[in-house]
């Protein structure tokens, strides 16, 4: 028999909502592990003026369990600042406020064990073998993968980081003084690039002396928060999508990011819009600063202590090298299975390079065991694209968990909606 019924890999948003609504169950034996000796969320964006970009409905157990113990409000309750925060925040914290009450969460969990590295996940019998570093084990009837995505950074520019080019995930190493009256290349124009942006003119005494932000995009659009689009967040949406044709899927994909699916929360763009009319116009900075629109980096090299990133002009199709003491790439993450899979490698169906994911989460695997292989964060190509976003961590958690104890304990019927997607 298994140690246990559901073994979770990774300690991020995802598998903790999946701990939190796994605790009120006493007979599901449920584990989470991480690499890490304590929990911290992006560290390396967590900078002082990000915004959650969702309402705090949207936590780790409201949407399918509101009096569950471990939801945000019940945070607010018990630390004492209900109020006072209703009367600041209204329905949006701060990101750093928000990882205060997922610290609050996983110091009332039992559930987490820290500093575990995952070597190698087999299959068993009965479930599955999880290694650890050391040679220690555990089996599990069922395994959940919630590792995290990996940050993206275009190949060209992989040779080159460390130091002063950068992938915004690392801002945080880098200290005002190192861009105060230098050259500063942000390549990228999504919510990440927007904080990153605003992060750097937030104090006028470390000014950089020229600010370059790129967007591949034909401008810097904003984050469509329209309830109608809102709808895409939805469980509804994801059903929908989930019964689609591969290339539509694709299609939709490609369409939502060009809708504003990459886009700046309203509230941060005109923020920074702001910022440098003030810095221009009022305080009269000597800060030079260009936004490029239409502009795709495709190649950077070292020249003597810095770089000069090339430009490609979508429009116009020539090529500016830019000169760049800090480069600062916002280009997202990728969700790759992660190596201590190899030993299923062979077993896990793949379609158009990508697992094949249900509708439960779960991947479809050859071989004898009785468990289930579950993913958090991996199936955007077949779930859609709030698969990495917080807006349905609690839903995706509900359907492991009715899917892995064949019972239904949550609701996961999605209930109504305004738009008819089936």
């Amino acid at each position: 028999m298994p140690h246990y019924d559901l073994l979770g890999i990774g300690i991020g948003p995802a598998n903790l909502s999946l701990a939190a609504l796994a605790d009120p169950l006493p007979d599901l034996r449920a584990t989470f592990v991480d690499t890490r000796p304590d929990f911290r969320w992006h560290p390396g964006l967590m900078l002082s003026s990000s915004q959650l970009t969702v309402t705090f409905f949207r936590d780790l157990v409201s949407l399918v369990d509101p009096t569950n113990q471990f939801s945000f409000i019940n945070f607010l309750v018990t630390e004492g600042r209900a109020f006072r925060f209703l009367e600041a925040q209204g329905l949006t914290p701060s990101r750093r406020e928000f990882e205060q009450y997922y610290q609050w969460v996983t110091a009332r969990l039992n559930s987490l064990r820290w500093s575990k590295r995952v070597e190698s996940v087999s299959l068993e019998e009965d479930g599955f073998r999880v290694t650890y570093t050391g040679g220690a084990s555990d089996t599990a009837r069922d395994v959940v993968l919630g590792s995290g995505a990996e940050p993206r950074m275009p190949g060209f520019a992989k040779p080159y980081a460390g130091g002063l080019v950068i992938h915004s995930s690392e801002t945080t190493r880098i200290l005002p003084h190192q861009w105060k009256g230098r050259r500063v290349l942000v390549v990228g124009a999504g919510q990440s690039g927007g904080e990153v942006v605003s992060h750097l003119l937030g104090d006028e005494s470390f000014l950089p002396a020229h600010l370059t932000w790129t967007s591949s995009s034909t401008g810097f659009q904003p984050l469509d928060d329209s309830p109608f689009t809102n709808e895409w967040f939805s469980a509804n949406f994801v059903n929908f999508f989930h019964q689609l044709p591969d290339t539509r899927r694709t299609e939709i994909l490609r369409e939502q990011r060009a809708a504003g699916g990459d886009g700046i929360t309203d509230t941060l763009i005109r923020s920074v819009y702001q910022r440098l009319y003030h810095l221009d116009y009022v305080l009269e900075s000597d800060m030079q600063h260009r936004l490029l629109p239409g502009r795709r980096a495709v190649g950077i090299r070292r020249n003597d202590s810095s770089h000069v990133v090339d430009l490609h002009d979508l429009n116009l199709g020539t090529v500016e090298p830019v000169p760049a003491d800090l480069v600062i790439f916002c280009t997202g993450y990728d969700s790759r299975l992660p190596d201590y899979l190899k030993p299923l490698q062979n077993r896990i169906s793949f379609r158009n390079d990508k697992p094949e994911v249900n509708a439960d989460y779960s991947l479809t695997i050859d071989g004898p065991s009785e468990g289930r292989l579950f993913v958090q964060g991996f199936a955007e190509s077949s779930h859609g694209l709030n698969d990495t976003l917080l807006s349905l961590a609690a839903w995706r958690s509900a359907r492991i968990i009715n899917a892995s104890t064949g019972r239904d304990i949550y609701r996961v019927e999605p209930g109504t909606s305004t738009i008819t997607w089936e």
